[in-house]
């Protein structure tokens, strides 16, 4: 589904962007788990990457991701490439596409826990893999960019260690990934951060999280984060979501949008937050320098 707003405040709903019925013969692909959507604007198009479980010719059961295009972020998208790639064993899902300056992309991904046994638990990775210039083809095999060796992302009473829900952008030469630690319906999901110098990294995790629980304020499970700008170009802010009920945390969860900012070049976040904060800038002529984010144009 899809709301609209112009001001990040005030949002209206305009109907599905996407729907599995009203895909044409030939390109129909998915089940159920219509998941994680993420839409770009790309060569006059824009491009949605969503996470979608089918069965495999022999009845297997995988969550894989698929790739729609449209004229109008609205919808309707139309499914492209379904799946977008199949050589992985596991579940592959979260996807989310970064064109680079120079007009390169790049998809980073998940690899599910499903299965994936590292050192006796099933842990979900981040990878990436570059792009042909029209999204439709992985040119590289997966490269490993994140997995679980935090102390916040490796509960020792949990049976599964997950990264999941990347995010790339780039800001005064260094690329940012965010991305979510521990299981979806745990209070301590949280978002984290890893910094690198090109896309296909190494990347250098932060230590703590940068946007985690905060009970007294009524905020539980906050993750699966991305960004976007005020009207005017000058704020940026993280899109997330978090526990709709904080004492009975689960997979029911709401959007959030908080203001982020940098600190010597280190990504924060004011929040989470559940008082009113102020209203998005939209008259300022100074709009945020050095930031590239595929999702605004």
């Amino acid at each position: 589904k899809c709301w609209e707003s112009d001001d990040l405040v005030s949002w209206r709903y305009v109907g599905y962007a996407l729907h599995k019925n009203d895909q044409p013969d030939g390109v129909k692909f998915g089940r159920d788990l219509f998941w994680a959507p993420e839409v770009i604007p790309y060569n006059g198009k824009f491009y949605m990457i969503y996470t979608v479980r089918d069965p495999d010719r022999l009845g297997h059961w995988h969550l894989r991701l698929v790739l729609a295009v449209s004229d109008s972020p609205r919808g309707p998208f139309t499914n492209v490439k379904a799946p977008l790639f199949n050589d992985e064993p596991y579940d592959t899902l979260d996807g989310s596409i970064f064109i680079d300056e120079d007009g390169t992309p790049y998809l980073f991904y998940v690899r599910g826990c499903n299965g994936n046994k590292i050192n006796g638990k099933d842990t979900s990775q981040i990878f990436v893999r570059k792009l042909s210039s029209d999204l439709k083809e992985v040119l590289t095999g997966p490269i490993l960019v994140a997995q679980p060796e935090k102390p916040w992302e490796t509960p020792a009473d949990e049976d599964t260690a997950q990264n999941e829900g990347p995010f790339v952008f780039k800001y005064n030469g260094k690329y940012y990934m965010t991305y979510s630690g521990n299981g979806f319906s745990s209070p301590d999901y949280s978002v984290g951060c890893a910094t690198a110098d090109h896309p296909l990294g190494p990347w250098t995790k932060y230590d703590e999280p940068i946007l985690k629980k905060n009970l007294l304020a009524g905020v539980s499970g906050p993750g699966h984060s991305c960004f976007t700008l005020s009207p005017d170009n000058s704020e940026l802010f993280i899109v997330y979501h978090a526990h709709t009920n904080p004492n009975a945390p689960g997979g029911n969860r709401n959007l959030n949008i908080d203001r982020a900012y940098f600190e010597n070049g280190v990504l924060k976040i004011k929040g989470p937050t559940r008082s009113p904060q102020p209203v998005p800038s939209k008259d300022s002529t100074t709009p945020l320098e050095g930031i590239i984010l595929s999702n605004v144009k």
